[in-house]
């Protein structure tokens, strides 16, 4: 009997299907979730979410949010979320060096939003990491669990 795994973000669905078992980047470490678990309700900032099924294994990146543990649902509602296989490493290379080049480029007090930037550097360099870790080679190739 698997466990049914919603991946909520704030703008969309990222995932809605039953799973053998789900990780997740639990503020305290990794938590493995089984059918029948006990009620958890646990927070997160980075890590990957880790979908798993008797024939595949399913990565998604999340910053920030909540899960919600049930013995038949896990609820995940992330700030941001996104499916490694979705993701583009040309897209998060440029984001990476739009942001390097705002903080080499510009003095302290020329940066308006020192924070956003650190974190959009944060995200993109974690984006371009969970692609080369989890990211299949080719689109519908079998993944090593």
């Amino acid at each position: 009997m698997p466990i049914r795994c919603d991946i909520v973000s704030q703008d969309r669905m990222v995932f809605s299907g039953d799973a053998d078992m789900v990780l997740l980047p639990g503020s305290e470490g990794v938590m493995g979730i089984l059918p029948n678990h006990s009620p958890v309700l646990t927070t997160f900032n980075f890590g990957i979410i880790t979908v798993i099924t008797k024939t595949d294994r399913n990565y998604f990146t999340v910053s920030g949010g909540v899960a919600d543990v049930q013995p038949d649902l896990v609820t995940i509602l992330a700030d941001a979320a996104e499916n490694v296989e979705e993701l583009d490493i040309n897209r998060a290379e440029a984001a990476k060096e739009r942001a390097e080049k705002l903080l080499t480029e510009n003095t302290l007090s020329e940066i308006k939003d020192m924070d956003a930037i650190q974190k959009a550097l944060r995200r993109s360099t974690f984006r371009l990491d969970a692609i080369k870790k989890f990211k299949r080679k080719t689109p519908g190739s079998p993944r090593e669990p």
